[in-house]
């Protein structure tokens, strides 16, 4: 089933909350900030490209905010992946949202390719 707009809309700024209470419970040392930051400042730019995508005043001009998007979630994705790998956070404890990135990914990436399919 297609998304809404609205759906989606809300979804990004569920998973940009999640990002940001997962940035606030990392450690204080410098290689879990400097991770997070990163995570934080990709994962709540999903929601606001999402949102400009939404606004565009043309087809090309939503097709490059959507991409914009898709390229903040693989990029906090990177993140995500960092922050587990150095066991800086448990894997069981990101599998929830990591999966959300990765939905998210797919579900752009469909609408990508359907709106560069429209005439």
């Amino acid at each position: 089933m297609d998304k809404t707009p609205q759906e989606l809309k809300e979804r990004t700024k569920l998973f940009a909350r999640r990002i940001i209470r997962l940035y606030v419970s990392l450690p204080k040392d410098t290689v879990a900030q400097v991770l997070g930051k990163q995570m934080l400042r990709s994962g709540t730019s999903v929601g606001a490209n999402y949102r400009e995508a939404n606004r565009g005043r043309s087809k090309s001009e939503f097709v490059s905010k959507m991409g914009d998007s898709l390229r903040e979630l693989e990029e906090t994705e990177y993140w995500i992946e960092l922050l587990t790998d150095e066991r800086i956070v448990r894997p069981a404890k990101m599998e929830l949202l990591l999966d959300e990135t990765r939905q998210l990914n797919a579900i752009f990436t469909t609408i990508i390719k359907k709106a560069r399919a429209t005439p």
